[in-house]
């Protein structure tokens, strides 16, 4: 069984969009290391052992696990013309039943920021959210001042909905974040005139 949830992939026009497996860590480690002024700024502050191969050996579990239950699509964003990770996208706290909902989240690389690979990644889990997981509504929130997140949510068809107080916890410090949706059958801004 864990053979079959290490396939699951999701293509877009430059990247797969798969489970992290365990040979993953060094590339991601790296990365993570690299990028660290570019996203601390932006993410909830780091344990101690984040880069560390056993923090990401859970983190591969976890994956696999989440995806088995259908709880959350944990995804690295690998270009396939030359196998490099370039960040990650999640589509987690997948909720069914009346809500049909998830929350994405994803961070990209900073030699890779500004390419499109962000935009590319979140059109195509977005698509396979509403397609294959039969979602009705995928949130999204950021920072106010992230204006390349917001900017990247806005172009992909995301709406701006409200602000929510002390959402997260950001380098030790509960902060606001803005709120985005975006709905499979989005009526929103739309009137019928009878």
């Amino acid at each position: 069984m864990l053979g079959f949830r290490r396939k699951f992939r999701v293509e877009t026009e430059r990247m797969t969009l798969r489970l992290p497996i365990h040979g993953d860590w060094g590339a991601w480690s790296g990365l993570r290391a690299d990028s660290a002024a570019f996203l601390t700024p932006w993410e909830p502050a780091w344990a101690d052992d984040h880069l560390s191969r056993r923090a990401f050996t859970n983190r591969v579990y976890w994956a696999a696990r989440a995806q088995s239950q259908g709880t959350a699509l944990p995804l690295l964003m690998v270009r396939r013309d030359d196998a490099q990770l370039l960040g990650a996208i999640t589509l987690d706290n997948i909720r069914r039943g009346p809500s049909q909902a998830g929350t994405m989240g994803y961070w990209i690389g900073q030699p890779f920021a500004r390419n499109g690979y962000m935009r590319e990644a979140i059109l195509a889990l977005v698509h396979h959210a509403f397609t294959q997981l039969d979602l009705s509504r995928v949130e999204a929130a950021c920072l106010p001042e992230n204006a390349a997140s917001r900017g990247v949510l806005e172009k992909t068809g995301f709406k701006y909905e409200s602000v929510a107080q002390s959402y997260l916890q950001i380098a030790g410090r509960w902060r606001n974040h803005v709120l985005y949706a975006q709905l499979r059958s989005d009526r929103r801004g739309r009137t019928t005139v009878g």
